[in-house]
């Protein structure tokens, strides 16, 4: 099959960039974000404390979000690196990589070399995957067996070569030992609709009841499983399959919950900067089903959309898992769409609103009704430093010179663009957003490290404390003389206290009196 367009022959120098800007720029210089990232860390590094490596704790207490594998590779790195934000997510780094090179490797089986390195470099450089893709849990290695398995899916549809068969349900199989049931669905689920679709569905039923492939899923996933329901029985399959997993797609679980529609923001904002090659392609999407391939990529696509709009819990990384085929046929309309003005718009856009994202959080202040916000947003604006007005303003010329130039074709505008907003995202947003939200969990922690605090997490849920302090929290109720970590509008439960650190809204403060004390 050849490219239905016509594009330079791109150095493979480009897709580097784009991984390196997109996965590994600054990725051990910024605090780990709450509640994943943070809990991901902090149960691996309660797991290397305890010896532990079969069941996962968060705080002291059982932890069945998700299975074992994400934390293995997250204790084998902290063992090499030591703990820090580096070697918690560098696996996901490393897994994301994968990604992206295997999602060139199939594509480049049937288009030419520069529409591969260009899907792959779009889906590296998106907004959503940079973020994903090194954050410290487990959706990147996901991401990496849910492709393995969908493209090896289709090679051995076209091949019938059992090798293909059988690497299908290893990577089934170590998919399952990363998020358990999700890593099975996709794979048959889009399996089957496209084999109903081309009338082969009894090759279906072959394929999935084949008894060495079955034999493979077994030993690579079932081990974990079994250890893990005999070290702790019914808790296990109430918290992990009903709670975890079926109660996620029947209910909107701990909050996160959406309409029908939820994904068709999440949708145009995760594709930035091709959001507007996103709507081009959409508007062919009847040449989606023009082959083979082009049918199982819109299955795969589409699939993943419909299911998660239909599901109860919705969250945003939910829609990734549907990303991989999405690029390529994006890759296949870059020549498509009508103007480079229009290719590049919503880049320009998010860049000006960021450019005066300051100036727009101080004019909101005075209308935001939470407390603990409006605490945030007074404080806030220090963090924005020149350099943040600096990038912006550069950006914006840059975008808007590229818009009308004639010096540079489509791709190579493309790739500058997709440079531009990692660097952007990576490099300013993340570092400034984290400077507010999360360095004053950090700070805390160390300071409660340091001076050897035992501290009480008080109404609020941010593992990473307990990552960096490398002491549990207590769970009591404070006592008078007990050190809490809390939102500073919620330490009005107490009559006298002593702040021992605030900033940006959080305090580490003694309780010197209770209010039942007040006579």
């Amino acid at each position: 099959m050849s490219s239905e367009n016509v594009m330079p022959r791109l150095s493979l120098a480009v897709l580097v960039l784009g991984l390196f800007f997109g996965f590994y720029f600054l990725i051990g210089s910024v605090p780990l974000f709450d509640l994943d990232e943070g809990a991901f860390s902090e149960a691996t590094r309660e797991m290397l404390v305890s010896g532990n490596y079969l069941t996962t704790y968060l705080d002291g207490e059982l932890r069945f979000d998700k299975p074992i594998l994400i934390y293995w590779f997250q204790a084998l790195s902290v063992k090499i690196f030591g703990i820090g934000e580096f070697a918690f997510r560098l696996p996901s780094a490393i897994a994301a990589t994968l990604w992206v090179i295997v999602l060139y490797l199939f594509t480049i089986r049937f288009y030419d070399r520069s529409v591969a390195i260009m899907a792959a470099f779009m889906m590296a450089t998106a907004l959503q995957v940079t973020i994903i893709a090194k954050a410290a849990i487990a959706d990147s290695l996901l991401n990496l067996f849910i492709a393995l398995s969908m493209f090896t899916i289709y090679l051995y549809y076209e091949k019938r070569e059992k090798r293909y068969l059988y690497a299908v349900f290893l990577f089934i199989g170590l998919g399952a030992l990363t998020k358990g049931p999700v890593a099975v669905l996709v794979p048959l689920a889009v399996s089957l609709i496209f084999l109903l679709i081309k009338g082969e569905w009894k090759f279906w039923l072959k394929t999935v009841f084949n008894p060495i492939g079955i034999a493979i899923f077994l030993a690579v996933a079932a081990p974990w499983y079994i250890l893990e329901y005999m070290d702790q029985g019914e808790k296990f399959i109430n918290g992990f399959f009903f709670k975890h997993n079926m109660n996620r797609f029947n209910s909107s679980l701990e909050g996160h919950g959406g309409s029908l529609f939820y994904f068709i923001p999440v949708l145009l904002i995760g594709t930035l900067p091709y959001t507007s090659l996103l709507l081009r392609s959409l508007r062919d999407v009847r040449s989606w089903f023009g082959s083979d391939l082009l049918r199982f990529l819109a299955v795969w696509f589409l699939f993943v959309f419909i299911f998660f709009s239909l599901s109860g819990t919705k969250l945003p990384h939910y829609i990734i898992y549907g990303y991989t085929p999405l690029f390529i046929i994006m890759a296949i309309h870059i020549d498509k769409v009508r103007s480079d003005v229009l290719l590049l718009l919503p880049l320009m856009m998010l860049y000006v609103v960021l450019l005066f994202l300051p100036e727009i959080a101080g004019l909101a202040e005075p209308y935001v009704r939470d407390d603990f916000a409006r605490a945030v947003m007074k404080d806030a604006a220090q963090e924005f430093q020149l350099s943040w007005y600096l990038f912006f303003i550069f950006a914006i010329v840059l975008l808007g010179w590229l818009m009308v130039t004639v010096k540079l074709i489509r791709v190579h505008k493309l790739i500058i663009t997709g440079l531009l907003s990692v660097i952007g995202i990576n490099g300013f947003v993340m570092p400034t957003y984290a400077a507010i939200a999360q360095a004053p969990i950090k700070e805390a922690a160390l300071l409660a490290k340091e001076r050897g605090y035992d501290v009480h997490m008080w109404r609020l849920n941010m593992p990473s404390f307990v990552v960096y302090s490398e002491k549990l929290t207590k769970k009591s109720q404070p006592e008078v003389g007990s050190i809490v970590i809390s939102k500073v509008t919620r330490l009005d439960a107490f009559e006298e206290h002593e702040v021992l650190y605030s900033k940006h809204g959080i305090v580490l403060a003694k309780i010197l009196k209770l209010k039942e004390e007040k006579e």
